[in-house]
């Protein structure tokens, strides 16, 4: 694929992102595929409604002693029509459901890590429910959809065609098609609700078991894997109960169409037989008529189509709770050429919906190239303040600058170069070490970086140094907070870290705090260590969301509450 080509559908599948999710909108990203299943779906309905009068002129010639051959072929060219279309329409809806999945989970996962801190509400695991089952259930919008159109095609063409054989055989078929209508109408709802319910259910099992699994040596250690494991398998219940409930609906349904489908068929025998004791109708035409009453008032590819559908919708409307959230914007600009990274927070709130404010009317201006400490207890927003330094989120009121520019109107591209995040956890990612160290950068870079944070011992110990497999190094959390820092180095006007040398020895903290002051960048530091906040050009002293003050270390260790913030 050329650039142009590649830049053009990333483009398309931003655009179709930010529109709101709906079954329509689903349904319409299927397009591509769908007029192939809906011919295949046409021309398998008509020729199956032809057979049966083929079938009966065969009969009637044969009746009559006159030669068959004709329809005979006729007929068996339709059976073989019927086969090659049912092949197309399913090979066409899987390869169209597997398209859909994939654009899904993709859009999903564009959402999820652009805007991380507007799914905070959604845990782990039921991210991956919807995701992963989800998706392939929602992808089935486009099939269902086509499906259900089709399935009305049966009895529609059933009833026209007892119409041009006698209007009274259409009266008794119109009369069970309203039965069947019913049954139909209650399985529909009935399937819908039980889906919903399972999708749901699936969920807080996959969340259970995803904190589970993160704290897995815990559990093993605290000796209650018993709990645990009762703890886990408390939703299976609700699973099989409503698991059930779709079962159930689908017998009930069974059995209804038990009644409501043979009714239909006698029915229509009845007046056949009728019609034919007077010679109305012929004998071929006796049997056509009782294979479009079982064709019209069928419900076995109807119930099966039906519970799709439900499916498919209930998984839409989960998904939607996802994919709707609104998803960061950015900018056309770029910094101004050679200036020093000056940050600058104008009455900065962060608040979530329905929550207490996490940052509160902040306002600090940090000059380009300082080093500025952000020091509080647990839980004041220190890490808030450092996601919102960097764009990781957006403040819901007030305003962050970057040497002038507000955050919001540079380019994603821009931010991203300009700007840098090193954790104390760090969610390591990538193929090998040299991915996780520098994703996408050259290997001079990289190995420029990991010499800056002393990680070039340590990679060039491994099997295959930086070539090593991610999954296959054994690191502890030192060595997991240099690789984030070097990750995070390529930043070339402001730095921030959000206690990203907690696990390091003082010597080698020192290195990397000397490593950054020559490169002349700004730096935003979390930190609970007096010794660095004591290097600090100014200290950011955080209480509650707030600004306590903010002034040098030798100044505010006058005050007993701001050494207690180190009394860790």
């Amino acid at each position: 694929m050329s650039g142009a080509a590649a830049r053009e559908g990333r483009r398309l599948l931003t655009a179709a992102s930010e529109r709101p999710l709906t079954f329509r909108t689903v349904v319409g990203q299927s397009r591509a595929w769908l007029p192939l299943i809906g011919a295949a779906a046409l021309l398998g309905s008509l020729g199956m409604l032809a057979l049966p009068l083929v079938l009966a002129a065969a009969i009637d010639a044969v009746a009559a002693g006159e030669n068959a051959t004709g329809p005979m072929l006729a007929a068996a060219g339709l059976i073989l029509l019927g086969v090659a279309c049912d092949l197309v329409e399913a090979s066409a809806e899987t390869a169209c459901a597997a398209d859909a999945a994939a654009r899904l989970r993709t859009g999903l996962i564009r959402r999820l890590l652009a805007a991380p801190h507007r799914i905070a509400r959604f845990d782990t695991g039921d991210l991956v429910a919807r995701i992963s089952a989800g998706a392939a259930d929602a992808a089935h919008a486009g099939p269902s959809t086509i499906g259900t159109l089709a399935a009305t095609l049966p009895p529609l063409g059933s009833l026209a065609i007892l119409i041009w054989l006698d209007w009274r055989l259409a009266a008794a078929f119109a009369a069970g098609l309203v039965l069947v209508a019913a049954v139909l109408h209650l399985f529909a709802k009935q399937t819908a609700t039980a889906a919903q319910h399972y999708q749901i259910a699936q969920s807080e099992m996959a969340s259970r078991l995803t904190e589970a699994l993160e704290g897995g040596r815990t559990i093993a250690a605290a000796g209650t894997i018993d709990t645990e494991t009762r703890r886990l398998l408390t939703g299976l219940p609700a699973l099989a109960h409503h698991g059930r409930a779709t079962w159930k609906a689908l017998s009930t349904a069974g059995a209804r169409a038990a009644i409501a489908g043979p009714l239909t068929t006698i029915g229509v025998l009845a007046v056949a037989g009728f019609l034919v004791t007077g010679n109305s109708l012929t004998t071929g035409e006796l049997l056509a008529a009782a294979q479009y009453a079982m064709m019209g008032a069928g419900l076995g590819s109807l119930t099966g189509i039906i519970a799709a559908t439900a499916r498919a919708r209930a998984a839409v409307t989960r998904i939607a709770e996802v994919h709707n959230l609104s998803a960061m914007s950015y900018g056309t600009e770029t910094l101004p050429p050679g200036a020093p990274g000056r940050l600058e927070l104008h009455e900065v709130t962060v608040q979530p919906q329905n929550e207490p404010p996490l940052l509160k009317n902040i306002t600090i201006k940090i000059p380009g190239g300082a080093l500025a400490a952000i020091v509080g207890k647990s839980g004041s927003g220190k890490s808030i303040l450092a996601e919102t330094a960097v764009r990781l989120r957006d403040p819901d009121s007030g305003k962050v600058t970057l040497d002038g520019r507000p955050l919001p109107s540079l380019t994603h591209n821009e931010i991203r170069r300009a700007t840098g995040l090193a954790t104390a956890r760090p969610t390591l990612a990538g193929a090998t070490l040299a991915d996780a160290m520098g994703p996408g950068r050259p290997h001079h870079r990289v190995l420029e970086a990991a010499r800056a944070v002393g990680a070039h011992d340590f990679a060039t110990r491994l099997p295959a140094t930086y070539d090593t497999p991610l999954p296959d190094i054994p690191m502890s959390g030192g060595e997991a907070q240099r690789i984030g820092l070097a990750r995070a180095w390529h930043a070339d006007r402001l730095l921030v870290l959000d206690d990203a040398t907690s696990s390091l020895d003082l010597l080698s903290a020192n290195r990397i705090e000397e490593a950054l002051a020559a490169t002349g960048r700004t730096r935003l530091v979390v930190t609970y260590d007096a010794l660095l906040a004591e290097r600090a050009d100014l200290v950011i002293w955080l209480q509650n969301g707030a600004i306590r003050t903010v002034g040098t270390h030798s100044t505010l260790w006058a005050d007993p509450d701001y050494r207690a913030v180190f009394a860790r």
